[in-house]
């Protein structure tokens, strides 16, 4: 399946369950500022950054996107410090973050020389965009409260993006016959749907909403170990010592932010 159109086909389809769950709950339908923001929220947050992650390893290699991936929190540390939305930045905090894109660069040493690839030049910049915009889109997100329940505006979102790829991929082409898919392909789409978009994104708004995004951001750097984890458990992929040096240090990295907002929020207890 084309990327655009897989990420408009599951999101339509998890933004569906979500808002209709509400409808039958009769749940009260948001004002018309929410919908906006909701909008907003998705086509970018979503839309334009998860499709654009999409789109892009149809011409990069999963490594290389996971490499690029990984300055997301980087991206949102630099967000957060602008709009002045985060006080408690710390040494420990920068150190973190740098250990953290240091230890996936290790995990995928291999694939830093296709930075220098001009055919993979094309993917690089659409996964360039995705984490700009994915980051700006989170800081947004920490700063503002939307008017409804959580979940019922992550499906909202989910819907608005859902909307905005189906079309764009219809208009442009890039779609597939859903009957003519195989079995398997539905079960890894209703993966996705269940537990990539409706759990996974909501946990991720509930985070972002309550938590420093700087702190949120270290997610992107336990994504790939989690992917390695399992591709050597269930699938018999390689495990060597690089893997697991890179490994050790991005888990540090983590551990170092974690240490450091802990100790933050430990001094913010003592002054009150």
């Amino acid at each position: 399946m084309p990327g655009l159109f897989l990420a408009g086909v599951r999101n339509l389809i998890a933004g569906s369950i979500l808002v209709l769950f509400f409808f039958l709950r009769k749940e009260k339908f948001p004002d018309r500022k929410t919908l906006k923001q909701s909008a907003l929220l998705g086509i970018v947050m979503i839309a334009i950054s998860s499709g654009m992650s999409h789109w892009s390893v149809q011409y990069i290699s999963g490594g290389l996107a996971a490499i690029i991936g990984a300055t997301i929190p980087l991206w949102m540390a630099l967000f957060s410090f602008i709009v002045k939305q985060s006080s408690k930045f710390s040494l420990q905090t920068v150190l973190g973050l740098m250990f953290g894109f240091s230890g996936i660069l290790v995990i995928f040493y291999d694939h830093l020389n296709e930075l220098m690839n001009s055919d993979f030049r094309f993917g690089i910049i659409l996964a360039v965009i995705s984490c700009i915009t994915w980051a700006a889109a989170s800081v947004y997100t920490s700063g503002i409260k939307l008017n409804t329940k959580l979940l019922f505006g992550a499906g909202l979102q989910m819907l608005f993006a859902g909307i905005f790829l189906t079309l764009t991929t219809i208009i442009t082409g890039q779609t597939v016959n859903l009957y003519q898919l195989s079995e398997q392909t539905w079960i890894a789409m209703f993966y996705l749907i269940i537990i990539g978009s409706i759990l996974t994104y909501s946990c991720y708004v509930y985070a972002v909403t309550n938590l420093p995004p700087a702190r949120v951001g270290v997610y992107a750097y336990i994504n790939p170990v989690v992917a390695i984890i399992l591709g050597w458990l269930l699938l018999d992929e390689k495990l060597n010592y690089m893997i697991v040096i890179g490994t050790g240090i991005t888990i540090f990295g983590v551990y170092l932010v974690n240490l450091s907002f802990r100790k933050s929020e430990g001094k913010t207890e003592i002054l009150k």
